[in-house]
């Protein structure tokens, strides 16, 4: 109360932030500078932000609990969580000799052809446990943690067996403080014992698989690709995930022209991921639905073909999301720091273009609207660098310029080092059901 009696204006809070040198809110797009705040502040209560502006006027807007967190970004730049909208996490083995054979002239298609390339990965996740794989995705997502990713998506699609899905996504969900998606992608590939019968394949991810995985995961995903589904298989694969409840992703147009980010388009997909064959036609229909593209940068990197056509994208008006493709044999890097320097050099995205991509566009890409931004009612969920300003993310690549991670209003990471203390929030199994609804073809 006022010395008059009147009801203070300040917010309550449990948690103040302040001392950064910038707070990049990402409530403005890129030409308008992101919204940064030079010296601004943030207070949040019960994980959800409650303020922010000036830390000039920080002591007469907040009134922070007693026993509250007061923290200090000592004149470091404050960036909004990572919100990763393309991981494949749950996997078993490692594919570092293939990557040895691609450099020696291999192409993709043909260490698969002599059951190499995911096969490898599916043997090795059938044979995991689902405690192993618990185990090793639970250290992939501290990694994650450590380099700025708050929010990710995980998808499944090592198993292609009813119980081997299913086990991959319970994995996915064990308990941590990264915010996860799950996503169901037992159409990642037609296994071998299924060889020259793909329709039968099919028919067992529509019949069994979908109704099996639906209650663990919110979306449904299918490679629609030159080597995996055709266009028809995946139409009755999200047909299928539609019906149960999923929202719907896709694997488009990465190996070639596939006529999957078309039916992105028809089927109102929330996003179409990979992209590097599509044309102008292709970003026009899902510019029209409101397809999210997801880009890949590392996956290019790491294949050593084109990247996909980002300008053309954002020129014509699509959102666009950066994501890692963290995955054991494309893209074996969790790091979206390193993503957003490769968009910047590959693609030919500004700075504050690709930090948007993996911020703003991944939580477009997820259809959210609590992370991705720092907001009055969003999530407070953010990263401190080791840096002044946000320039350097995609300028000084190669490192880890994240010290500090805050998820709903508690410290996940200081100085570089996940906290296992009574400073991390409680251990949540954050699975598909507990995320906002998805529009178009989905709850």
């Amino acid at each position: 109360m006022s010395p008059t009696g009147e009801s203070s204006a300040a917010v309550a809070a449990d948690f103040v932030l302040r001392g950064a040198s910038e707070l990049v809110t990402m409530n403005a797009p890129p030409a308008e500078g992101l919204g940064a705040i030079a010296g601004g502040a943030l207070a949040a209560r019960y994980g959800v932000i409650v303020w922010v502006g000036r830390e000039a006027d920080l002591a007469q807007a907040v009134d922070l609990a007693l026993d509250g967190i007061d923290a200090d970004a000592e004149g470091h730049c404050v960036l909004p969580g990572f919100v990763d909208a393309h991981t494949h996490v749950p996997f078993a083995g490692s594919r570092a000799a293939e990557y040895g054979e691609r450099l020696a002239g291999s192409s993709y298609g043909e260490i698969l052809a002599r059951s190499g390339g995911i096969n490898v990965t599916v043997a090795a996740t059938r044979r995991a446990s689902e405690e192993e794989l618990a185990r090793l995705s639970s250290a992939r997502y501290d990694s994650m943690l450590r380099h700025g990713t708050t929010t990710a998506e995980v998808k499944s699609g090592y198993g292609l067996t009813v119980a081997d899905e299913a086990k991959q996504l319970r994995a996915a969900a064990t308990p941590h403080a990264l915010r996860r998606e799950l996503t169901f992608l037992g159409a990642h590939l037609v296994p071998p014992e299924y060889a020259g019968h793909a329709d039968d394949y099919v028919r067992l991810v529509c019949d069994e698989m979908i109704p099996a995985c639906a209650p663990l995961a919110r979306w449904c995903d299918v490679f629609c690709d030159e080597g995996a589904f055709t266009v028809e298989q995946a139409r009755r694969v999200l047909s299928a995930g539609a019906a149960a409840a999923l929202g719907l992703r896709i694997h488009a147009d990465e190996l070639a022209r596939s006529g999957g980010s078309m039916l992105a388009a028809e089927l109102g997909c929330a996003s179409a991921d990979h992209l590097m064959h599509a044309t102008g036609e292709e970003i026009a229909a899902m510019k029209a639905a409101g397809v999210v593209a997801v880009l890949l940068p590392g996956t290019s990197y790491t294949l050593g073909v084109p990247f996909a056509p980002a300008r053309a994208f954002l020129e014509a008006g699509v959102t666009v999301a950066l994501a890692s493709d963290f995955n054991p044999g494309s893209c074996n890097c969790e790091n979206l720091q390193l993503m957003i320097s490769l968009a910047c050099q590959g693609m030919k995205l500004t700075p504050d273009e690709a930090l948007y991509a993996a911020t703003v566009g991944g939580a477009a890409a997820l259809r959210r609207d609590d992370v991705g931004n720092l907001a009055v009612g969003k999530r407070c969920d953010f990263s401190v660098l080791v840096a002044e300003s946000r320039t350097e993310l995609p300028y000084h690549f190669g490192v880890n310029l994240v010290s500090d991670v805050v998820v709903g209003g508690r410290v996940v990471v200081r100085a570089g080092s996940v906290c296992r203390g009574s400073s991390a929030p409680e251990p949540t199994a954050v699975c598909a059901r507990d995320a906002p609804p998805e529009a178009g073809g989905s709850r």
